[in-house]
């Protein structure tokens, strides 16, 4: 490569449209590992838990980003969190804040576009005929249900809970339908790096898209990598 297309090169990294849509897809990837550490444990729980009727309306909103197709659930949530939306209605009276088009309104629709790929993997650590055996001779010597969870539950299954959470950023990172109709892909305030991918090729900026793909490649790979080391040590 020739010093003037290193120069180019560095000249489109440089660029305003890129910078921000890096910055804001490490914050958005970071508020949904936030999240997901903070939901996946529970949701797995109420998805396994006893009572049918629960168990199963759990598992299908947990499972719904990965069968309905995310323009069509983004359509949805615009409806529910938009200005004549119960959701939208309530949080502008009890909170004063509006996803739609915001970063509010990305980050929600990359929690729930990774929501089943971080619990999901919790559930099937969690149902673990082992672990089951742990917690309960644990149950038996004394430990309360909360000494039982932060001394076995929690450390036999950290690596599989970190590897959801690590698919769980890549599905982030690559979200664009939801997003899309939740943060509405405006410049310089809710378009992220696959959106400006989206926005390079509409407009034929192809070296840009170039630009943009290889950052998400350099990303991926490093999260493939996580995601395989937690998967060879989970229990």
């Amino acid at each position: 490569m020739q010093l003037h297309e290193l120069h180019e090169l560095w000249r489109a990294l440089c660029a305003p449209e890129v910078s921000f849509s890096v910055l804001l897809t490490l914050r958005v990837c970071s508020a949904c590992l936030i999240l997901h550490a903070l939901t996946a444990i529970p949701l797995a729980r109420l998805g396994m838990a006893k009572n049918p009727h629960l168990r199963r309306m759990v598992n299908f909103v947990i499972t719904l980003p990965l069968v309905f197709p995310p323009m069509a659930l983004g359509f949805l949530l615009l409806l529910l969190f938009g200005r004549n939306g119960w959701g939208g209605i309530a949080l502008r009276e009890t909170l004063g804040v509006s996803l739609v088009f915001s970063q509010g309104g990305i980050i929600l629709a990359a929690w729930l576009a990774g929501l089943p790929l971080v619990v999901k993997p919790v559930q099937t650590a969690l149902n673990n005929p082992e672990l089951l055996r742990f917690e309960q001779a644990a149950r038996v010597c004394g430990a309360s249900p909360r000494k039982c969870f932060f001394l076995v539950t929690l450390p036999l299954i950290r690596h599989g809970l970190a590897a959801g959470l690590l698919l769980g950023i890549t599905r982030a990172m690559g979200e664009v339908g939801i997003s899309l109709m939740l943060g509405g892909n405006i410049a310089g305030r809710t378009n992220t790096l696959s959106l400006e991918v989206f926005n390079a090729v509409s407009t034929g900026e192809f070296q840009r898209a170039a630009l943009l793909c290889a950052i998400l490649a350099i990303i991926s790979l490093l999260l493939y990598l996580g995601i395989d080391w937690c998967q060879k040590r989970s229990f």
